[in-house]
């Protein structure tokens, strides 16, 4: 008996199907091969510094990554992890992630940095690839253009943290200074300091400084001698202009610093400490969890500083008992530390979110699960339903002692000021 016409072209699709040879065609239950997703595995990729003169921080969030990862599969599907490097440089940023989406990657998760994300933001999110777990807390990633996930709390949260501890034992908003890195990651950190000593109805003065310093545009302007604010160029040891800066508008002003918040890189901001001590300064520094605790720590003790530091974290501090804390000291082992530690946060975030998923694996199935999804990670809260799209609001203020950065009482902070 003869085939019909309709069951032999039906016969012929799905044996072209079955080959490959029929191009535009695919499954309906699966997820397209450019979405990064095949039938075997998903693919990851990430843009940080693996070398140069931040590599501790690109390299840390790497393990991290690798370590949550390792092994793990969603759906069935095995993680691909591709890493590029881009010396935490923004032309860097732009080649290795274009080089990146060539390999048909799902996501980009655990990039590092503000100025670097400011240039692959806008590439990813016109190839509508999700930017997952970025290791900065700007501002230009909340809401941000495109499909954006956060983990961790803003720079404005952790500012917003010290400046209220600062204030409540007696330090007055014209006692705070800052000292940051010229670029968007400095900026993302002023703006985050302006609020705050605005919410502290702080001195118009200095707030107007600070707007006409955020005003400035282009490649590292010249933002030092306004204001009490010093800055230093992005991947650079100098620390002296911006020291002069806020020295300059001491003397101007008469007022004197007491608390200098910094929003920097643990390299630069180590020697920033060092240079105050030998000029015999009395200032508390204060640094954000982008700093780097872990290679921040190892350049103070090169420099000897022991004492007079502050900074805030996203993550549980290491000396913590929580679930997943304890999880990861046991993975990452010599590796553990305050970078890795939220790499492998990240890592398992997006492995639960994955799992939620209802269905075929696509970008906009991950990215509904993000908006649903409100959850416990071994004692920190996950929570993208009042969040919008950040994970974490958890922001942890400590203290440098001999054993690490340890919490930080509002007693100990009194006795740094005596």
């Amino acid at each position: 008996m003869a085939f019909s016409q309709s069951r032999r072209t039906c016969l012929s699709v799905i044996l072209l199907l079955s080959l490959g040879w029929l191009p535009g065609c695919q499954s309906p239950q699966k997820t397209a091969p450019s979405e990064g997703a095949s039938g075997r595995t998903v693919t990851f990729g990430s843009v940080l510094a693996l070398a140069g003169q931040e590599e501790g921080l690109g390299n840390r969030m790497k393990i991290g990554l690798e370590t949550a990862l390792k092994d793990q599969k969603v759906q069935g599907r095995s993680i691909r992890l591709i890493f590029k490097n881009d010396y935490y440089e923004p032309a860097s940023t732009q080649q290795a992630t274009q080089e990146i989406i060539q390999d048909k990657i799902f996501l980009m998760i655990g990039n590092v940095g503000t100025p670097t994300a400011k240039v692959s933001l806008p590439i990813l999110a016109a190839q509508n690839i999700p930017a997952v777990g970025f290791f900065t807390g700007s501002g230009i990633l909340r809401p941000g253009k495109g499909p954006i996930v956060n983990y961790r709390a803003s720079y404005g949260q952790e500012i917003k943290a010290v400046v209220q501890l600062a204030i409540r034992n007696g330090i007055t908003p014209q006692q705070i200074c800052a000292y940051v890195q010229n670029d968007s990651y400095g900026m993302s950190g002023l703006a985050g300091l302006k609020s705050a000593i605005a919410a502290a109805k702080g001195d118009p003065a200095i707030i107007q400084s600070f707007e006409k310093i955020l005003a400035m545009t282009g490649d590292n302007p010249q933002r030092n001698n306004i204001g009490p604010v010093g800055v230093y160029a992005r991947n650079t040891p100098d620390v002296v202009p911006g020291y002069q800066s806020i020295k300059a508008w001491e003397k101007a002003t008469g007022a004197q610093c007491r608390l200098i918040v910094t929003v920097g890189s643990y390299s630069n901001i180590a020697r920033f400490a060092s240079h105050i001590q030998q000029q015999g300064e009395t200032w508390i520094i204060s640094a954000v969890s982008f700093t780097g605790g872990d290679d921040f720590i190892l350049d103070l003790e090169e420099y000897g500083i022991r004492d007079r530091v502050i900074m805030t974290h996203v993550a549980p501090l290491l000396d913590s008992t929580l679930p997943i804390v304890t999880e990861a000291r046991t993975k990452l082992k010599n590796e553990f530390g305050h970078v890795s530690l939220e790499g492998y946060i990240v890592g398992k975030m997006t492995l639960r979110i994955f799992n939620d998923i209802p269905g075929e694996i696509t970008r906009e199935s991950f990215m509904q699960q993000v908006a649903r999804s409100q959850f416990d990670l071994g004692g920190v809260t996950i929570d993208f339903l009042e969040n919008d799209n950040q994970g974490s609001n958890l922001v942890i203020l400590s203290y440098l002692t001999p054993q690490g950065f340890r919490t930080l009482d509002p007693s100990i902070f009194k006795a740094m000021l005596q």
